[in-house]
């Protein structure tokens, strides 16, 4: 490991997202993982970023924060790192500015929380990163032992404050939730853990990815939701029924719901266009944000969607359904309403005979863009690294 790699601040953010298939998979060793690392076959090095006081935080939810943390000087160079099922090495990609660095690790198998023999060789090549985040469906206990000098965060990004085993949540420094009932989760698991109600999508929101655009309104509504059933997008089709008159657009950028949907809405002779998976890119999603006048969230058994603030920075008021379990905190009266599913064509039909009474893009400036954030997360970092010096420390 070089003297460089050693001092070099880092941020690794691990999804949980998966490629490839399992065709190819001969697994080899730690020890066969860490030499093809520091050999360079399967990317290079972790690298300081040259670029990192010209930082832009924009993207999507999983690039804002580690972007966010680089700005806000808690680390010089950012990675995020996601899962391969097969043995070829992914080809390594830079981000599009050179401040994100994306890396794809061969998994061991396919079952959560996920082990990876190649991941387990790079940390052994370069070492631990200063900042381990670990979203969703989680890594294997023996990653985070080899990471035990990092500070660990992890969020669900979901429902479930926690998909993860205790026997891995354990190690984790600081745990991001949604709603408060997420955190008593949390403490009833895991009593001394540190916990913010700070969730990754909406609490890390980007003022110039989504934003107000001069454009006429196409679209009553819109829903960007993925086309799966927790989205809950017959509760907005049943809405619409009885209100005909008005016109809706369903950006879906996954899910395999998409027959179903259109199956729907032919038998309920509804106004909606769609855009199928894979979807848009941002600024296209904001682009067509910004032809309606309300955004709707939904669903029930989900976390607290990305999509609440993009929709408001997007200048667009929200309805949210009032049992949504984690993001009703960025409903306010400004903002947008609650509305139970029962309900859901009344709340529609109220905001859109109100839409000057909201201020949306304000709200979410004031309280929610990425310094807010990053400031609380520094704040938390300092603390927490504080009590857990002092726990080690021996007794007088």
């Amino acid at each position: 490991m070089s003297k460089d790699t050693k001092s070099t601040r880092r941020i690794v953010i691990i999804s949980d997202f998966q490629d490839g298939d399992w065709r190819d998979n001969e697994q080899n060793s730690v020890t066969w993982f860490r030499k093809q690392w520091l050999a360079g076959n399967r990317g290079p090095p972790p690298q300081a970023s040259r670029l990192r006081q010209d930082v832009e935080v924009a993207g999507g939810y999983v690039e804002r924060l580690p972007l966010a943390v680089l700005k806000g000087d808690l680390a010089d160079c950012a990675e995020i790192w996601t899962h391969q099922r097969g043995a070829t090495p992914p080809v390594y990609r830079a981000g599009g500015d050179s401040l994100l660095t994306r890396r794809s690790f061969q998994m061991n198998g396919p079952e959560p929380p996920f082990a990876s023999n190649d991941m387990m060789g790079h940390i052994a090549a370069f070492g631990a990163p200063s900042i381990l985040c670990v979203w969703g469906l989680g890594v294997r206990e023996e990653i985070l032992l080899a990471c035990r000098d990092s500070f660990k965060i992890y969020n669900s990004i979901d429902a479930p404050a926690l998909r993860i085993p205790p026997n891995v949540s354990r190690h984790f420094d600081l745990i991001l939730t949604g709603s408060e009932w997420q955190s008593v989760e949390v403490h009833r698991c895991h009593p001394d853990t540190r916990t913010a109600i700070m969730p990754i999508g909406p609490e890390f929101a980007s003022e110039i990815t989504f934003r107000p655009l001069d454009l006429p309104k196409v679209y009553d509504v819109i829903y960007v939701a993925a086309a799966q059933p927790y989205k809950r997008h017959d509760i907005l089709f049943r809405a619409l029924r009885q209100l005909p008159s008005l016109r809706t657009l369903c950006v879906c950028g996954y899910g395999e719901m998409m027959p179903a949907l259109r199956h729907q809405v032919d038998e309920f002779g509804i106004n909606v266009d769609f855009i199928d998976p894979p979807g848009v890119p941002l600024d296209e999603v904001n682009r067509l944000m910004n032809q309606a006048r309300i955004g709707v969230v939904c669903g029930v058994d989900d976390g607290a969607p990305a999509i609440l603030t993009e929709y408001m920075l997007a200048g667009i008021p929200v309805l949210a359904n009032s049992r949504l379990r984690c993001g009703l905190q960025y409903i306010r009266s400004n903002t947008g309403r609650m509305a139970t599913a029962e309900e859901f064509h009344e709340g529609i039909r109220y905001m859109l005979g109100r839409l000057p009474t909201f201020s949306p893009r304000g709200a979410v400036l004031a309280n929610w863009i990425w310094p807010h954030s990053v400031r609380k997360l520094k704040s938390i970092i300092a603390e927490v690294t504080q009590i857990n010096k002092l726990r080690k420390e021996p007794s007088q």
